[in-house]
């Protein structure tokens, strides 16, 4: 059976005889008298047994139309210039380009339009990507793992742990970089776990989503993904990171410090600002460039032996200082047996002081409470009024300027994986470890939105 550019018989045979390639612009005349125009497009070969004809259509969507209601299908104008758009599976696949792994966990970026059915289908395997997004094939030697399928706002600790697991196990396969495609809800809760649960990195772990999904023209997948595998084949800096658009058009992408990151709009595609930091890197996937904007933790070294230590106490809490809270709440915490609370406080780092002597207790029992601020920029500061000095008195850890989600993830992983011992717990809270705290503040770490 003859192929043609992914299509195949009638459907090849009329595209071969008219001399029309993809990417060249054609309009359809269908039997019912629909005239239709748009770019044809590659067929993926994974479907190239179905008579059907793709076209990009001028709004920006992709339609695939059978062969059978096709009356016509004429060349407007010959754009391809003869060059393929699909290029076979094994090019460049050899020689010397670095290993990538792709985890998928879920979410709408692994997937594509499955032009059967007009639905956005998962892409998990290695052909199905690199049919989607070819220009991958020349970044990296791809592997593909579908480690779950779960929507973000199910994930648990104890799901961090087995992404943690496996990110580990293809890290010390030799592999050059790690990409988690992920749901965007509760990617830096998933970020943070796993620049906690691995340490002394070599290679970077970099976790990237879409906003949009593959069916939709504003879709944002593609342009993360290329970038994700960029950071992952070529930075120079092993940490957890974010890789996402910086802007809501696409010029660049920027690679947020995962501990230091919060996704700041529902729908935006430049949803995700870095939080008293800056962005690690700004990354162009058309120019293949990565330039390096802030400071780097972890520098890549392939020479470097890597430590997981995976496990995170599920029995951690992180709730919300507001008028009128009661402390009845941290009276049930500690009644039912909880091991951590992460109080995200007002301002400087305040609760309701009528909440001070249930916070009293929960240390006398053995629970560490530790003080973040809901205002998310700026450092917590509990010697300045006399609310935050008594907390302090009362034996709550502070926070510095950890967001409240990161510090609620490290929590759940020094109880898990270090110690249950309230004076070690307040020291590994307060130490530096992945870059999560920032002592001194410039103006810059305050930008307006999106991003300066």
């Amino acid at each position: 059976m003859r192929v043609y550019y992914g299509y195949t018989g009638l459907v090849a045979e009329l595209l071969a005889s008219r001399g029309i390639k993809p990417g060249d612009i054609v309009t359809l005349v269908l039997k019912d008298n629909t005239i239709l125009h748009g770019i044809l497009m590659p067929r993926p070969v994974i479907y190239s047994t179905s008579q059907a004809i793709i076209i990009k259509l001028e709004n920006g969507y992709n339609i695939g139309v059978r062969v059978d209601k096709v009356l016509d299908i004429q060349l407007v104008e010959a754009r391809s210039a003869g060059k393929s758009l699909i290029t076979s599976k094994t090019a460049h696949m050899g020689g010397d380009l670095p290993r990538v792994t792709l985890i998928s966990t879920g979410g709408t970026i692994a997937s594509k339009v499955d032009y059967e059915t007009g639905a956005v289908t998962p892409a998990l395997s290695v052909d199905e990507i690199t049919e989607w997004i070819p220009e991958l094939r020349e970044i990296a030697l791809i592997d593909v793992k579908e480690l779950m399928s779960i929507f973000s706002e199910d994930m648990t600790p104890q799901h961090w742990g087995h992404i943690a697991e496996n990110v580990y196990r293809e890290i010390t396969s030799g592999v050059s970089g790690v990409i988690v495609a992920h749901g965007t809800d509760t990617m830096t809760y998933t970020a943070s776990a796993l620049a906690f649960a691995i340490q002394n990195k070599p290679v970077p772990v970099v976790f990237v989503g879409s906003q949009r999904s593959s069916d939709r023209p504003s879709t944002d997948a593609v342009f993360n993904l290329i970038s994700a595998f960029l950071v992952a084949a070529r930075a120079p800096f092993a940490e957890s990171v974010i890789t996402m658009h910086a802007t809501p058009s696409d010029p660049y992408t920027l690679v947020h410090r995962g501990v230091k990151t919060r996704k700041m709009h529902t729908s935006r595609r430049d949803a995700f600002q870095s939080i008293n930091d800056i962005p690690i890197a700004r990354v162009d996937p058309i120019k293949r460039e990565i330039r390096i904007t802030g400071r780097i933790f972890e520098y890549r070294d392939p020479s470097k032996t890597p430590t997981l230590r995976g496990k995170f106490d599920e029995k951690v809490v992180l709730i919300k200082a507001y008028p009128g809270i009661q402390e009845e709440i941290i009276d049930f915490l500690v009644d039912k047996g909880f091991h951590g609370i992460i109080i995200e406080g007002t301002g400087l780092g305040h609760i309701a002081n009528r909440v001070i002597d249930s916070i009293r207790r929960a240390v006398e029992n053995n629970i560490p409470v530790v003080m973040t601020s809901q205002c998310l920029f700026g450092h917590v500061n509990m010697n300045v009024y006399s609310t935050g000095r008594r907390l302090l008195e009362a034996g709550v850890i502070p926070g510095g300027d950890m967001l409240p989600e990161v510090a609620y993830v490290k929590l759940s992983w020094i109880l898990g994986s270090l110690t249950r011992d309230v004076k070690e717990v307040k020291e590994w809270m307060t130490r530096n470890l992945v870059g999560e705290l920032n002592e001194r503040h410039s103006l810059k770490l305050y930008p307006r939105w999106p991003h300066e």
